[in-house]
């Protein structure tokens, strides 16, 4: 019977031992598991930040897109603006060739009628 016994004594320790053990994997497994799910949340929020700021970036990209387009816009208009000038300018500078032209005309004018009036003061 004492053979028995201290068998028993030493399967009981085991067991003791082994249950210890197992407390101790399950207590490191908890503990692992509650690491993991702190990294986990950690993980989520900067990934909330990360499309938060894919946001921002995306309307900024808009904003400049739209800018860009106005700036066209303005640019378009500018040129035109300019064209108009041009032809304008061109306009100005073919009348003053022609009023110049006229300007000579008429002085050529204005001496041949001075002869004339010399001529039949003279007369």
């Amino acid at each position: 019977f004492a053979v028995v016994a201290s068998e028993v004594r030493n399967l009981a320790q085991r067991s003791a031992e082994s249950a210890k053990e197992i407390k101790d994997l399950i207590m490191e497994s908890v503990k692992s598991v509650s690491e993991g799910s702190h990294i986990v949340s950690q993980s989520g929020d900067v990934l909330e930040d990360i499309v938060a700021a894919i946001k921002d970036v995306s309307k900024l990209i808009a904003d400049i897109n739209s800018a860009g387009r106005e700036q066209a816009t303005g640019i378009g208009q500018v040129n035109e603006a300019i064209v108009s000038m041009d032809a304008m300018t061109q306009q100005n500078a073919a009348m003053v060739e022609e009023a110049t032209a006229s300007s000579g005309n008429m002085s050529e004018e204005a001496k041949k009628l001075l002869q004339f009036v010399n001529f039949f003061s003279a007369g």
